[in-house]
C-alpha cells in the first residue's frame, strides 16, 4: 500500500478527473442538438452495446442492478441533462452535483443510526453555503429550478452510491455496463412520452459529428474508462489516496467550461466554488486530521 500515488498511477487519475471534469462542456455540445433524455438514453445504450457482450456480469443481484441503473440513469443523468438544457451552466453543475458526498453520509447515517460529527456539521455548513450563495445568484444560464433538478441528481446519485455498496465488492465496469440495460427502456420511454416523437426525429437530424463524438464520449471516455481506471487504481491504492482526487472535478469543469465555452467566471461563482470544494475538502480530510492531533497529544 502506498501513502502516496507513483507518478503514472497519479497522470492517470488526472486524466480521469480531467475526463469527468471536463465531460460538463461535452454534456453542453451533445444538448445543442439533442433532447436531454434522448441524450441520457444514447448514452447508456452505447454504455451498454457492444461491451455487455465482453464484460461478465458482476456478482450482484438483478434487483440491485436495476435500482442502479434507474437511480444513475433516470434519476442522475436524466435530470441533470434536463437541467443543463438551458437551466443552469457547465460549471456550476460541476460542482453543484458534487453534494452528492453529503446526501450519501446522510443516507449511510440513516441506516446504521450514527451522527455527525462536529467536523462533519462544518463541512455541510461551508458547502451549503456556496449553494446559497450560487441560489442568490439565480437568473440568467443559471435558474433556481435547475439548482433544484441539479440537486435532485445529486441526490439520486448518492442512492445509487447506497444500492452500489450494498452490492458489495464488486468490479465496477462490469457493474455500470450491466446497470445500463436497466437505464436505456425507461429513458426512452420517458423521451417518447415527454419529449415526443417530432423532438426526438428533429434531435436525430440535426446530430452531427461533434454530437455524436460528444454521446460517445460519454459512454466510452467518461463511464467505461473512467469507472475502469479509478476502479484500476482503488484496487492498487488507498481509498484515503485515491478520493481526495476527485476533488480536482469541479474545478476541472469550471475551468473547462470557461476556457472552451466563455462561461463568465465573476467572484460569486469562485466563492461558491470555495465554499463548496472546502466543504468537500474538509469532510475528507477533517477527520484524518483530528484523529493526527488526537495521537500527537497521547
Amino acid at each position: 500500500m502506498h501513502s502516496s500515488l507513483p507518478p503514472r498511477h497519479l497522470l492517470l487519475a488526472l486524466a480521469v478527473v480531467a475526463i469527468w471534469g471536463s465531460n460538463f462542456v461535452v454534456i453542453k455540445i451533445a444538448l445543442d442538438a439533442l433532447p436531454p433524455l434522448l441524450f441520457a438514453a444514447l448514452r447508456f445504450a452505447l454504455a451498454l452495446l457492444p461491451a455487455v457482450l465482453f464484460v461478465p456480469r458482476p456478482a450482484a443481484s438483478w434487483r440491485n442492478l436495476a435500482a442502479y441503473g434507474v437511480l444513475i440513469g433516470v434519476g442522475q443523468f436524466g435530470l441533470l441533462y434536463l437541467a443543463m438544457r438551458s437551466q443552469i451552466s457547465p460549471g456550476l453543475a460541476s460542482l453543484v452535483i458534487q453534494t452528492q458526498v453529503f446526501f450519501t453520509i446522510f443516507m449511510a447515517m440513516s441506516l446504521t443510526g450514527e451522527r455527525l460529527r462536529r467536523m462533519q456539521w462544518l463541512a455541510l455548513v461551508l458547502a451549503a453555503g456556496g449553494i446559497a450563495v450560487i441560489a442568490a445568484h439565480a437568473g440568467g444560464s443559471t435558474t433556481l429550478g435547475g439548482l433544484m433538478l441539479t440537486l435532485i441528481a445529486a441526490f439520486s446519485w448518492a442512492a445509487g452510491n447506497t444500492v452500489s455498496r450494498r452490492a458489495g465488492q464488486v468490479n465496477m465496469l462490469g457493474y455500470v455496463v450491466w446497470s445500463s440495460a436497466f437505464a436505456v427502456p425507461p429513458l426512452f420511454a420517458l423521451a417518447w412520452v415527454f419529449e415526443g416523437r417530432d423532438a426526438i426525429v428533429a434531435g436525430l437530424q440535426a446530430a452531427d459529428a461533434a454530437t455524436w463524438a460528444a454521446v460517445l464520449w460519454q459512454s466510452v471516455g467518461n463511464t467505461l474508462f473512467g469507472y475502469a481506471a479509478w476502479g484500476w487504481l482503488l484496487a492498487r491504492h488507498p481509498a484515503a489516496t485515491v478520493a481526495p482526487m476527485a476533488l480536482l472535478v469541479p474545478v476541472f469543469g469550471m475551468t473547462a467550461s470557461a476556457a472552451w465555452l466563455g462561461e463568465p467566471l465573476p467572484a460569486w461563482k469562485l466563492a461558491a466554488a470555495a465554499l463548496v470544494i472546502g466543504g468537500l475538502a474538509l469532510n475528507l480530510f477533517g477527520p484524518r486530521l483530528l484523529a493526527r492531533a488526537a495521537m500527537l497529544r497521547s
